[in-house]
């Protein structure tokens, strides 16, 4: 028997419940709370619909630790969830620490005040979490999460050593709308106008936000031009695999995606800091949020598929000399949407939620402290990705990618 507290009621959380209910041999009993309780109602009814299960909906605001530790204490579940903001990871943490229950999540921790997302503040809870006896996983959503766990197969099964990286995450799904997000459009604006980040010899190299650019033909969608990134799974790749010399992240957007952004960019829209507007203080991404299309709307309108993976460089684990490998996930919007409801940005996401937080229930992954993907053995996880929605490719190539 196993209760699972899932905490948010976006896309992602909507999949991953759905995905939960689809193993109820697992997920026996299912608990779901939001601040806005309606959504989480119709997250329950959907669930009842497609799969039969019954899910309890509660309303809760993430960030006041004494309501989520009494929450917490009343369902008693074996794994708290959290599917919400990634400016709630800390509060929840530390709710479970005091209602003394493990911890699972999708992205890292990002300050309010500063675009600025890193492991170090949820890593300083190793030793809690240690003495606890519990576990926390962190990032089990496609990128973070996925992508490590493809990665670490590949040092498991086809190499020795990875020298070069590189993630690309192409979505070549068309929604019809003339500017929107996939995934919560604050997150998402503050992720795309922050300065590039990727690893080389030993140091972070910064260059400015959508200035590098690639263009490469993705299996199944076609040539699409991708800019590099900063994505916090080079943080964690980059301590956990110490031979690795270099590591980029790659996003692909189209042309009207970008010209929107930069006219977005240039009124002022996309800032983090309150202004004053009629005598009280907003802030003008969160204003932006607000009157954007919401991400588990475009499912029904969105067609077209998205090809995520990682490319790895390295030495052989045969002997025979330096290789390279590319392994991924191509995922159909409209085949999402039929079975959860929602699009494949979601689904690629909450799919690896609901897996990520299997591992720990069915203890294939345990341990006591903070862990990231990367510290696990891949082979239950990526068997479990094929038989839930999102399965992988893998082949060699011909050589290092040059770009």
């Amino acid at each position: 028997m196993s209760t699972v507290l899932v905490i948010g009621a976006g896309g992602v959380s909507s999949v991953a419940v759905h995905k939960m209910a689809f193993n109820s041999d697992i997920f026996t009993n299912i608990h779901l709370a939001s601040r806005t309780k309606s959504k989480c109602d119709a997250i329950a009814a959907s669930v009842k619909e497609r799969a039969g299960v019954d899910v309890t909906t509660y309303e809760i605001d993430a960030e006041e630790v004494p309501a989520m530790v009494n929450l917490i204490r009343k369902v008693e579940p074996s794994l708290v969830v959290n599917l919400a903001l990634p400016y709630q990871d800390l509060p929840i943490m530390d709710a479970c620490l005091e209602a003394g229950v493990s911890y699972l999540d999708t992205a890292n921790y990002e300050p309010k005040d500063e675009a600025k997302f890193e492991y170090h503040w949820q890593w300083a809870y190793h030793d809690r979490f240690k003495e606890a006896g519990l576990m926390a996983l962190l990032g089990s959503g496609f990128d973070p999460g996925v992508t490590s766990v493809f990665t670490m197969w590949l040092k498991k099964h086809k190499l020795k050593t990875i020298r070069q990286l590189d993630i690309l995450d192409c979505n070549g799904g068309d929604h019809g709308q003339a500017f929107a997000t996939n995934f919560n459009p604050e997150i998402n604006i503050r992720e795309v106008t922050a300065p590039a980040r990727h690893w080389e010899n030993g140091e972070w190299v910064e260059t400015p936000a959508m200035q590098v650019r690639t263009e490469f033909d993705f299996d199944e969608v076609g040539k699409r031009n991708a800019y590099l990134m900063y994505h916090e799974e080079l943080e964690s790749l980059s301590k956990f695999i110490p031979e690795l010399q270099r590591a980029r992240f790659w996003m692909t957007f189209g042309d009207e995606y970008i010209k929107h952004l930069t006219v977005l960019q240039n009124v002022g829209m996309t800032g983090i800091e309150p202004i004053k507007y009629q005598g009280r203080d907003i802030v003008p991404l969160q204003f932006l949020a607000a009157v954007l299309p919401k991400p588990e709307t475009l499912g029904e309108t969105t067609k077209g598929k998205t090809n995520i993976g990682v490319i790895a460089t390295g030495e052989a684990l045969d002997g025979s000399g330096e290789k390279t490998f590319y392994i991924n996930n191509i995922c159909d919007h409209e085949a999402a949407y039929e079975e959860t409801g929602n699009q494949a940005v979601s689904y690629t996401t909450g799919v690896p939620a609901m897996i990520g937080s299997a591992m720990l229930v069915t203890g294939k992954w345990n341990g006591d402290g903070v862990f990231n993907m990367e510290q696990f053995d891949p082979d239950p996880f990526m068997d479990m990705l094929n038989e839930h929605g999102l399965p992988w490719n893998v082949r060699e190539m011909d050589g290092p990618v040059d770009f």
